[in-house]
């Protein structure tokens, strides 16, 4: 019992400390997050069939708790241990938690994946490089053990030949509330569900049957696509043309001349038909004739001042005499 509980209470503080650390590994919570990766450029698409599968593999319970389906020790669905050497993910002791990966369409299980997944509509292949990563916790119940999952990851091999680690730069964490919102988009449903779906959803998709003659039934799957893929692409295509009509409207703006209002005209002093009143107009054109004069003129005026006041002071002394 001693031994348990400490066993319990080190897997506890490791585990504790995992969390407590500070990821840069982006976290995905909805399919409105699903928009803003970009799916057929820097990720494959086909991670988004493998994502739609494992979401509709694994079991999900009232209390939000992912529980596996398959044995990941067994191979089931080609999947194996991941050992997290090159610390992609949080550390976790071995004896706490286990990382597997799953989505290598090139080997063979107990449990295969489908068919969407191993052989893809034309558009969707993904080159073999997407992966799903999940952390397993074994819980003990009684005489029972369970397998929880308590973290999934999307992620990807860097693509070059010989190089099997992953890229952390393209890998997402994936939230319980994103596995519930796929699997509303699970196989074999009818035309009501799609607009349901759709509905739901927020989708601008009008033509539903066309989906439906596309996928079959996989049709909630393609209207899934669709939502993640072409509408985040028609909106990127609308913001950007939005965006150039914003630049080419500033920049008439900025190159316009002037605007003056049609009743406001400025005075303009050269015209003829705009006269200053006339003292005015004599001072000014004197000015400009001879800048000298108005200097000349207060020398003048002062020197016979000084003239006037000594001839004063002069007869005033006489006269005392």
């Amino acid at each position: 019992m001693m031994r348990m509980s400490g066993r319990l209470m080190s897997c506890s503080a490791a585990l504790f400390l995992a969390l407590a650390s500070v990821s840069a590994i982006q976290k995905l919570n909805s399919i409105d997050d699903l928009k803003k990766i970009n799916f057929g450029q820097s990720v494959p698409k086909h991670t988004l069939l493998l994502l739609h599968w494992f979401a509709n593999v694994v079991d999900i319970d009232s209390n939000n708790i992912i529980q596996l389906t398959f044995d990941p020790d067994d191979d089931d669905y080609g999947s194996h241990h991941y050992g997290n050497f090159d610390r992609l993910l949080q550390y976790t002791p071995y004896s706490c938690a286990k990382y597997y990966t799953v989505g290598n369409i090139l080997l063979d299980g107990h449990e295969q994946l489908p068919d969407y997944v191993t052989r893809p509509r034309a558009g969707y292949e993904g080159g073999n490089m997407d992966r799903i990563i999940f952390r397993v916790r074994q819980q003990n119940e009684g005489w029972q053990t369970s397998q929880q999952i308590d973290q999934v990851y999307i992620t990807q091999h860097y693509g070059i030949p010989g190089n099997k680690t992953y890229d952390p730069d393209h890998t997402y964490e994936i939230t319980t509330n994103l596995l519930r919102q796929i699997r509303d988009f699970s196989v074999g449903e009818n035309q009501q569900s799609l607009q349901q779906l759709r509905n739901h959803y927020g989708s601008n998709i009008s033509d539903l049957s066309h989906i439906r003659n596309i996928w079959g039934d996989l049709a909630c799957l393609g209207l899934l696509l669709f939502i993640v893929i072409q509408e985040r692409h028609n909106y990127i295509q609308q913001s950007a043309s939005l965006q150039s009509k914003t630049r080419t409207n500033t920049a008439k703006v900025t190159t316009q001349p002037h605007f003056q209002p049609p009743h406001f005209q400025p005075p303009n002093f050269q015209q003829p038909h705009f006269q200053p009143p006339h003292f005015q107009q004599r001072h000014c054109q004197s000015a400009r004739q001879n800048p000298e004069n108005g200097d000349i003129s207060t020398a003048l005026a002062c020197f016979l001042f000084f003239i006037v006041v000594f001839v004063i002071i002069l007869i005033e002394s006489v006269l005392k005499r």
